[in-house]
């Protein structure tokens, strides 16, 4: 954590001497470029990574390719910097870092409005992540969803790749995938797309189903029937 100070002292059986103040805990560290990356002491890395380079002029233009090599097929992505320039600089540290690797992708939805593959927690629980946050960069253009009168929701369209979250501003290292139109408010950060090699693996994984559980046996939401396993993410040059 950033920051410094000088702790106060014990005195015998743990108690802090008579007068003296607790020393506050130093504040999470955070980058000093536009994303603005802080660490998130009370949810630590999943697997250890250092915060991203945060330039003062961030790369805003152009695409860069990744591929996902599964044991399920390829799944090739698109990042588009325009798009979401904060999310795709992270995305690429934790390619680099090999965040993502060896890695399973632990939720597959089927309701009729989400239709995803969310992958990117190394511990597999989906509670996981690098141990930092940013800040969400929205889309603001996406067309309303048919499925919802309010024009509240908004479609997330077949190939689209996005940010998974916990809310505002807690963007992490989980993203989804999306196989068929969904209608999500839209509260996620779009950042690229799959390829048409990606979306036949994202369909062969999705024909499998969801796995069941004792208290589910025909689940549209949890870990896929056919388990996904990212063996390596790689920059494509």
């Amino acid at each position: 954590m950033g920051g410094s100070g000088v702790a106060a002292v014990a005195a015998p059986g743990g108690a802090v001497p008579s007068g003296a103040v607790p020393a506050a805990a130093a504040p999470p560290r955070t980058t000093p470029g536009p994303c603005a990356y802080t660490e998130t002491p009370d949810e630590p890395a999943a697997r250890p990574v250092p915060l991203p380079p945060d330039p003062r002029r961030t790369p805003g233009h152009g695409t860069v390719r990744v591929t996902l090599r599964t044991n399920q097929g390829p799944i090739g992505l698109t990042l588009d910097r325009e798009q979401a320039a904060c999310t795709v600089q992270s995305f690429l540290h934790l390619v680099q870092h090999r965040f993502y690797d060896r890695t399973s992708c632990h939720r597959l939805t089927a309701y009729p409005t989400l239709s995803v593959l969310q992958c990117g927690d190394p511990s597999g629980t989906g509670e996981g992540g690098p141990g930092y946050r940013y800040a969400d960069e929205l889309p603001t253009d996406l067309p309303p969803a048919p499925t919802d009168p309010t024009g509240v929701r908004k479609v997330y369209a077949r190939g689209v790749l996005a940010m998974a979250n916990a809310g505002p501003d807690t963007n992490g290292s989980q993203f989804f995938l999306v196989y068929a139109n969904s209608a999500l408010r839209p509260n996620y950060t779009i950042f690229g797309e799959v390829d048409a090699a990606g979306l036949a693996t994202l369909d062969r994984i999705a024909a499998g189903g969801i796995a069941p559980t004792a208290e589910d046996p025909a689940p549209v939401d949890g870990a896929p029937a056919l388990p996904v396993e990212i063996y390596r993410a790689a920059r494509r040059l």
